[in-house]
């Protein structure tokens, strides 16, 4: 076969045309050190996210069933990330996600939950389960606050058919009036040592509460992505078409705070049209669009309105598109290849997939993502949905490609919401369906707390080592291809490992 050189002109040009691009991915780089006065500890990791999101920790859990319900968004935004909650539900139960997420916690409660004086104490416990709250405000038909109900007025009593009256503790409460100042009502609070401080108006009509563990949260997650009012950020995953535009539309209504058009292959005029519809269609909410792996697949998102673009085709550890379909991009090229597009536009860039180690993490801000998605690495983590199993005495949890026959398949009369990510919305059989993804499991590793903690050193080591001490900066930095050689030299060698880092694993 001849060499590249020795090919005519008019053959190097055909070659070029056909085969444009070297394909590299993480185990082909390595960042290179460069010349440092900064210190690991003191890195700012701070970021965009999207055109008006902003995040402390540039990380964000994937939009996958096995990886992000509320309890996951919830703890990525405590940590300075963000979460994606996954589609694979109703449009009526991703909303009660996010209303689950911007539930959680709140400079101020806006809109809180309340109960009626003749609910019975089982609907309180039942509300207060579903929204982990301990009690809550009770008011009247037309919203005049009468008492309060919590758990120290329930916690002895047996006849859950009581009704909330006959127990809830009554007006007067210790209140301030709606507009109070944060100060102020902490000063309430400890004052008369109470943990709920009802909000109301002249008329004596409940317009807010402030909780005392608002204040705990405040100091225990001091990173905690936050809104304009104090309250935890969250996106939600859609997809296309009109059912998607109405899902769109009810998140919104939700509180969401960003949307993400989620599909296999975001270079497709379907994905552009959705987007660009839902962005006329709302304020305020940030749309994001994905997934492409190329320099046109980005521009034309951006030119839809995109609000940041999710890079990646075939990279996650669960996803079998590059074997299924034959296509697909290494993931260092198609984040630089993404980021040549995105950059000049002032769109963000999210690094979606094929990340294994916290390295991964460093060399994909320095190919030019300003976040990535996270999904095998963060579905093992305490609070993911995935199912906890035991093998062999060892814990593990359950994990999915929305593209394997699992996450695609109705269940009984439960509709799958994941098959339009590959375009299969048509397939009306599940016998019929082509799979682009497995079915697995990783193992159980803690909280997320750890988990992250470990990621986020990993890239402030990576950091130090470029001398850069912000993410701009970072992506500044320069990468050495290396060889298979240089791979493996790269991983401990010539020795049996007894005892695994927590941040390192050996690979099977």
């Amino acid at each position: 076969m001849h060499s590249f050189e020795d090919l005519a002109a008019a053959d190097q040009e055909a070659y070029a045309a056909k085969f444009p691009l070297l394909g590299l991915t993480f185990d082909d780089v390595l960042l290179l050190p460069a010349a440092s006065d900064v210190i690991p500890s003191e890195v700012d990791t701070t970021t965009r996210l999207s055109r008006s999101i902003t995040v402390r920790t540039p990380l964000l859990s994937s939009a996958m069933d096995t990886v992000t319900e509320a309890r996951m968004a919830i703890a990525m935004a405590r940590q300075g990330g963000l979460g994606v909650l996954h589609r694979n539900l109703s449009i009526e139960d991703q909303a009660t996600q996010v209303d689950l997420v911007k539930r959680s916690e709140a400079g101020m409660v806006t809109n809180p939950v309340t109960c009626s004086p003749e609910d019975t104490l089982e609907d309180v416990d039942r509300m207060c389960g579903h929204y982990r709250i301990s009690g809550l405000p009770v008011v009247d038909a037309s919203g005049v606050l009468l008492g309060i109900v919590t758990n120290r007025d329930t916690r002895f009593e047996t006849d859950m058919t009581r009704r909330v009256r006959e127990v809830m503790t009554p007006m007067p409460l210790v209140t301030a009036h709606e507009g109070v100042s944060g100060p102020d009502a902490l000063a309430l609070l400890q004052k008369n040592k109470i943990e709920k401080l009802p909000l109301v108006d002249a008329a004596g009509r409940l317009r807010g509460l402030i909780t005392v563990k608002d204040y705990v949260k405040r100091d225990q997650y001091p990173l905690a992505t936050k809104d304009a009012d104090g309250r935890l950020v969250v996106a939600a995953a859609i997809g296309v078409g009109e059912e998607s535009f109405k899902r769109a539309m009810t998140l919104v209504e939700a509180g969401v705070d960003a949307i993400v058009v989620d599909t296999a292959h975001g270079h497709a005029k379907a994905v552009a049209d959705t987007l660009a519809r839902v962005k006329a269609s709302t304020t305020g909410v940030d749309v994001i669009g994905g997934n492409v792996a190329t320099r046109a697949g980005a521009q034309a998102l951006i030119d839809a309105g995109a609000d940041a673009i999710k890079a990646g085709v075939g990279a996650g550890a669960i996803c079998t598109t590059r074997v299924v379909a034959g296509v697909g991009v290494p993931q260092v090229t198609a984040i630089f290849e993404t980021a040549l597009a995105a950059r000049p536009a002032g769109v963000p860039v999210i690094g979606d997939g094929g990340l294994q180690y916290s390295g991964d993490i460093a060399k994909a801000i320095a190919c030019g993502a300003d976040t990535v998605m996270l999904g095998s690495l963060l579905a093992g983590v305490e609070e993911s949905p995935g199912e906890l199993v035991f093998v062999n005495g060892k814990q593990y949890k359950s994990y999915r490609g929305m593209g394997s026959l699992g996450a695609m398949r109705s269940r009984g009369t439960a509709q799958s919401f994941s098959k339009d990510r590959y375009f299969q919305h048509d397939v009306l059989s599940d016998e019929k369906l082509v799979p682009e993804g497995v079915e697995g499991q990783v193992p159980f590793r803690g909280p997320l707390a750890g988990v992250a903690h470990q990621l986020i050193g990993g890239l402030r080591a990576g950091m130090g080592y470029c001398g850069a001490g912000t993410i701009a900066e970072m992506q500044q930095a320069r990468l050495v291809r290396m060889t298979a050689a240089g791979l493996k030299e790269s991983h401990p060698h010539d020795i049996q490992m007894t005892v695994e880092a927590p941040n390192y694993g050996s690979r099977d």
